[in-house]
Parts: C-alpha cells; structure tokens; sequence
C-alpha cells in the first residue's frame, strides 16, 4: 500500500510538527514507507492530495484538524472525479476543531489512531457538496465531510481562526466563548430554506446546519441522529428567538439535547437551497465549511452517497 501524510504543521499549536519523530515512528511501524507532503497555507491540502491521488497512493492521511481534513477530502473527490480511482482516506487528528474525529469515535493517541487505520477495513461514507459565493463575489463550490452551515457559525467561525488564543487552550472553551461573543453581536438574517421538492421554509434565523456527522464548534452534538452512510442530511434550523434564553440553552448542544428546543426544526433531506430573502447584502449569511469560512449565501447543498472511502 502507498501511503501519503498531509501535514498541517499548525494544527493543533503544532502539536503534531513538535512531536513529528514519535509520530513519523509510529507511522513507520503501521505502514512502513510514506510520503510526507506540508501545507503552508490554506488550499494546500486539497492540492496535495490531488497530486498524491494522481501518483497513485492507495492511502492519504490528513494529518491537522477538520479543515485539513475537509480539504483533503476534497481534494480525493476530485482525483476521484478525474480518473475514476479511489483513494482512500485516513484521519490524524490534531486541531483547534476535530469534530469530524470526534463522530467517529477515533482514539486520542497517535499511536492507537495509526494502529486503528491500519488495520481497519475501508468504508464508503456519503460526502456533501456546496455551491455558494466567495468573498470576491463569484460562485465557488467544494466538497465537505461533516457539516456545512449558515449563519452564527459562519460569524463564529471567523472569529475563532482569527483568535490568537487558537492552539494554545481548549477547541472547546475557545469555540463556545467565540459562540456567545458573536452571538451577542449577531443579527438575525431572514432566508428561505427548501429541502428536496418540499414545500419551501422561509424563517429568521440564527443557524442553520446542513449536517453529515453530528458535532461541530468543538464538540457540540448539533446534529444527534445524522448518520454518515444514509444517503440523506440532517438539517438543523434554529430560528431568532431571545438572546439571552438562547445562549443559556447552548448548553444543551453539547449533549444532543435540542431535539424539541421550542426554536428549532430538524428536517432530512438530500438537497438543500438556502436563500436570503429581500435585502442580500442584509441577508446574505455567511457559510461554514467544516470549520471554515470562505463565502456566504445562496448557498446548494447536495448530498452524494457513498462517495469517500475512509478507514475508520
């Protein structure tokens, strides 16, 4: 098997470059001979595992937190796309957010992670793909793994990649302080949300999760019964309510304990199109991608069942 690592060498404070011979050691024990390649900015983890999937590795392991690992994905769909080889995918995570690890119920410790991988056998997970507008104004689209959304968290999401506190205390205590911080500043944006043929939702909202896996902003259960192999999203909308009632009832994200939350309503689905009502620029809330935030709405989520193969 030929086995390639992306490395993020800043995930997580550079925990995983500071320890890299204890993990280089234990991948060499898992694996034998791999490939390294280093990210050195954001995209480079998408390119990297094109180039490693069109050199013909069997393997890639993201090696960083959920927007590593969200690129690299990417990145693989695409190859997939191209040659019609799969490549598989394997996950190390080490981050400010490893939600998409963290569904998956992966060890802790490098080494038992490693070991897991090895001796796992491949599974075709479904995978998402969002079209929405960038920050330039054109229409992008990618792929993602756990969650795609809109709304708080875009604003959140933001605010935590550009907090210098990122790497050096807890995912979940920076993720959960930005949350309210932005939250207090946040205006509710008015959208229509249609879910396949359905009859369309229009609402004002503070969130709405378009979700594969089930947790995200380090370590929030927003998404309690998503499955990664039912061919469908669970898609999560929490609608304007009092400030104050609801940041108290954030709380109840972490344990999965929303479900009848009076402002929420889960529905499934396998497309998604959300769209701001009157004023765009008033509207136009911002998307997160697996942790990241490069654009805003109308965004189209659409799901594509069993598309990634990952071991687990």
């Amino acid at each position: 098997m030929k086995v390639g690592v992306v490395l993020n060498p800043i995930a997580g404070g550079g925990w995983l470059k500071r320890h890299w011979p204890d993990v280089a050691a234990s991948l060499n024990k898992h694996f034998g001979d791999f490939e390294l390649r280093e990210t050195q900015a954001e995209g480079d983890a998408e390119r990297l595992a094109i180039d490693l999937a069109a050199s013909g590795f069997d393997l890639v392991i993201a090696a960083g937190g959920d927007g590593t690992a969200s690129e690299v994905a990417d990145g693989l769909l695409q190859a997939f796309q191209e040659s019609g080889r799969t490549t598989e995918l394997g996950l190390l995570p080490c981050g400010t957010g490893i939600d998409f690890a963290r569904g998956l119920g992966l060890p802790k410790a490098v080494d038992a992670t490693l070991k897991r991988i090895a001796e796992a056998k491949a599974r075709a997970i479904d995978a998402g793909r969002i079209c929405y507008i960038d920050d330039h104004g054109a229409l992008a689209s990618r792929h993602f793994i756990n969650i795609a959304s809109l709304g708080l968290s875009g604003a959140t999401d933001r605010a935590v990649n550009a907090d210098k506190r990122k790497g050096k205390m807890s995912a979940k205590t920076l993720f959960l302080w930005r949350t309210v911080v932005e939250f207090v500043r946040y205006r509710f944006q008015d959208v229509r949300i249609t879910v396949d043929d359905g009859t369309p939702v229009e609402a004002r909202v503070a969130l709405v999760a378009v979700a594969n896996g089930k947790f995200f902003g380090g370590g929030m259960m927003i998404a309690p019964d998503a499955e990664l192999t039912d061919g469908q999203f669970d898609i999560v909308i929490l609608r304007a309510a009092g400030k104050l009632r609801l940041i108290w009832d954030l709380r109840l994200l972490y344990g999965g304990r929303h479900r009848n939350h009076p402002a929420i309503t889960i529905l499934r689905g396998k497309k998604v199109v959300v769209e701001p009502l009157g004023d765009v620029e008033k509207n136009g809330a911002l998307v997160d991608i697996d942790g990241e935030s490069p654009g805003r709405i109308p965004a189209t989520f659409e799901i594509l069942p069993g598309a990634l193969t990952l071991r687990y």
